[in-house]
């Protein structure tokens, strides 16, 4: 079968032919219609993501959408290894596919299931978003910042605030349901005046995608603007703009500030599938909206070296 491979460490995946999986016990063979290029997959195929595995040559593509032998349509996560999602074919766990909504196109569904989950789970199973609270999503023009200010308007959140480098998309944010912007491009005083300002208001939780200097900005005017005894909830799920921060041990000592992380590990897995369970049954009727280029398969060269920031990339063999 055709497929994406990855041959080399560090190296992009080239297009060619490898065996086809054998049917098994327990698994289901799927017949794949589209996998998206998430930040995941690049980082796993990379070898530089935590979950990664270094067994080579192997299919990348953690997810997708696809036809099961009896003809469900569905979406899949996870396939085994070495048959990732990016080929014509891929083996997996029966109980990690997800029967996909009438409604729904297979595009779609892949290109929203891992960046929807991303702050499904974070609100749903680490911050425990509660009806009429204020999130604070930091890093919100990128796709999964764009799918977590749709995903917090429908799961209830009363206000939301958005930050993001790139301010010719903030019409964009606040029709997708953001009620505040704050750019990211002013000097870090300027930051931290509008960070300021928005906790002495009342924040409830953070969901935070970039880490670096925003994060350790935002973090610490939470901690001295945050009211006293009220918790809260910062979610780190990416970290875009940087691997560490500098946080003062006086910030957490002297607040009711909760750090947590959401992500594979501190979510059992069931519950990663039931939020993207919860993505997509939603989506439909919710109208979540997420901009996607589809690409064939035989083009993943040039779909690996595209910036896809702005449109998620999805391959269809």
């Amino acid at each position: 079968m055709k497929a994406a491979i990855v041959t080399t460490a560090g190296q992009p995946p080239v297009y060619g032919d490898f065996s086809e999986p054998a049917p098994a016990p327990g698994k289901s063979l799927i017949r794949v219609s589209a996998s998206s290029l998430s930040h995941i997959t690049r980082n796993r195929a990379s070898g530089a993501h935590y979950s990664a595995d270094s067994a080579l040559p192997f299919i990348p593509g953690i997810d997708g959408t696809g036809i099961t032998q009896d003809g469900r349509r569905v979406y899949f996560l996870l396939p085994e290894q070495p048959y990732g999602a990016m080929a014509e074919q891929c083996l997996v766990d029966a109980g990690h596919c997800i029967a996909l909504p009438d409604d729904l196109d297979e595009v779609s569904a892949a290109a929203m299931a891992i960046p929807g989950m991303s702050s499904w789970a974070a609100l749903v199973e680490r911050a425990r978003l509660r009806g009429g609270e204020t999130v604070l999503i930091n890093g919100a023009a990128g796709t999964s910042g764009r799918l977590a200010i749709q995903i917090a308007r429908h799961l209830g959140a009363g206000k939301i605030i958005a930050t993001g480098r790139r301010t010719a998309s903030f019409g964009d944010l606040r029709r997708l349901g953001a009620d505040v912007t704050i750019p990211l491009v002013q000097d870090l005083n300027a930051q931290e005046q509008a960070f300021t300002h928005e906790f002495r208001q009342g924040v409830d939780i953070v969901l935070d995608y970039l880490w670096g200097v925003s994060a350790q900005t935002l973090a610490i005017a939470a901690a001295k603007a945050g009211p006293e005894g009220v918790p809260i909830r910062f979610v780190q799920i990416g970290s875009l703009s940087g691997a560490d921060i500098t946080l003062p041990g006086a910030a957490l000592r002297s607040s009711a500030l909760q750090l947590m992380g959401s992500g594979i590990g501190s979510v059992p897995f069931p519950r990663m599938l039931a939020a993207i369970q919860g993505v997509l049954a939603a989506a439909p009727e919710a109208g979540f909206a997420i901009a996607a280029q589809s690409m064939p398969l035989a083009e993943v060269a040039r779909a690996w070296a595209a910036d896809n920031d702005g449109a998620r990339i999805v391959l269809r063999p």
